[in-house]
């Protein structure tokens, strides 16, 4: 409790943004308005918590089938690393358009079209014949997945700017909690459905189409979105020039690096582990090992980053980790396969850090909406041509030595720009030097 009130106090003086939630109402309709925004704010929070969980399994059940995927499709394996190239194109691309999207129709909708994009392409990729085919669909799902990661943290920022942290640990670890289950139980349930990888796939484009429910009232309900649209007019909103401000580029170089390591574990991962030696299923569950070890951390640091002036120190530990599990990867893949699955998994925290820092280095609600696009699509970008070297090296040196000296190689710039991207200023301010 002494936690939760020392970030509130810290993050109310920090920002001047007021959240639908907090929308004066009317003196005579105080009580209706005050149930309806209670209302509201708890159908935001179940729309914030199922969006989360959707965000990755389209992704991480991939990569536990990626083998029989590449079988049934006659990919080689240059193309499959282009395959798992495509999320962080996606989320370049389209997440850039996401703040445009919200001011014009709010970010509630713009979610809300997102996770049936999701369980669109979810459904259509795995029977849309060929690998052509198969990447239409997969990109329709990235094109929901891009404007969701783009717009949880305003979300976050307008509905609850007193409560950053523990709302960004919540949704970091709701997104932990799906990314390990889809690499989980994926195969499992793919043999329980008599071993077809399509019917694998596809399974979890139910679990999207739960996610579409809780926005439909907050789409449909005219005064929870014109309070939307009013508090964005409301605040202030002075011409703000991104990229001159350091702290965005190395928050946007700290999101590619860390995304890169993401990535490259969740389509590659598993399929070290077999090359090893290991089976299929016990492969599987190391990468969802892996993944639920942001479960727990997903809500830890989040909030214990908003209660730090520097987060360079956290940065440093999650890249030490890495390390260590590179180091393993390499030396005793089978071996010591647990501890190394830990240890990334730890590693791999340094996304909802980077999240954290994205609503810590802005003071509005604009201002954070700026700078998600920018570090996210300027930082998918610079995370696109791992998945892909690691795929050609691969399958050129025929082992795994290469890839992982890449892996390694790539966490020690991670490391430093993220120490500067954790230092205690604003991009407002930069940018106005």
């Amino acid at each position: 409790m002494g936690l939760m009130a020392r970030e509130e106090t810290r993050t109310r003086k920090s920002t001047t943004v007021r959240g639908p939630a907090a929308t004066d109402a009317p003196a005579g309709d105080a009580p209706t308005g005050a149930a309806t925004r209670a209302w509201a704010t708890r159908l935001v929070v179940v729309g914030i918590v199922l969006s989360a969980v959707n965000l990755r399994p389209a992704i991480t059940s991939l990569g536990a089938l990626l083998e029989e995927v590449r079988d049934g499709l006659g990919m080689s394996g240059s193309v499959a690393g282009l395959l798992t190239s495509v999320p962080p194109l996606c989320f370049a691309v389209f997440g850039v358009m996401a703040p445009r999207l919200a001011r014009r129709f709010g970010p509630g909708a713009v979610v809300c079209a997102g996770m049936v994009a999701i369980t669109a392409g979810l459904l259509i990729r795995p029977y849309a014949g060929g690998t052509a085919g198969f990447l239409a669909g997969s990109a329709l799902a990235l094109m929901g997945i891009a404007v969701s990661n783009v717009l949880m943290p305003v979300i976050v920022k307008r509905w609850f700017p007193d409560r950053v942290g523990s709302m960004t640990g919540l949704y970091s670890m709701a997104l932990a909690l799906g990314t390990a289950a889809a690499a989980a139980v994926t195969v499992p349930v793919t043999r329980t459905l008599g071993g077809n990888w399509q019917s694998g796939l596809a399974v979890w484009s139910v679990l999207a189409a739960a996610a579409v429910l809780p926005w439909i009232p907050l789409v449909r309900d005219r005064g929870t979105a014109s309070a939307e649209r009013a508090s964005a007019r409301g605040e202030p909103s002075p011409p703000l020039r991104i990229t001159r401000s350091r702290t965005a580029w190395a928050l946007a170089v700290f999101f590619g690096l860390q995304a890169t390591a993401a990535y490259i574990t969740m389509g590659w991962m598993a399929q070290i582990f077999r090359d090893a030696g290991v089976s299929a299923g016990t492969a599987g569950l190391l990468l969802a090992v892996t993944m639920v070890m942001g479960v727990p951390l997903a809500f830890v640091i989040p909030r214990v980053a908003t209660r730090l002036p520097h987060q360079g120190p956290i940065v440093i530990a999650l890249g030490v980790c890495g390390l260590a599990g590179y180091a393993g990867l390499y030396f005793a893949p089978a071996g010591g396969a647990w501890a190394w699955a830990v240890l990334l998994g730890v590693s791999n925290c340094a996304f909802p850090l980077a999240l954290t820092m994205v609503g810590m280095r802005a003071r509005t609600g604009a201002g954070v909406a700026q700078l998600s696009a920018f570090a996210q699509s300027t930082g998918y970008l610079i995370s696109i041509p791992g998945p892909l070297l690691v795929g050609v090296l691969y399958q050129h040196s025929g082992g795994w030595g290469l890839p992982i000296a890449l892996m390694t190689g790539l966490m020690l710039p991670q490391m430093a720009v993220g120490v500067l991207a954790g230092r205690n200023r604003t991009v407002e301010d930069e940018a106005a030097r």
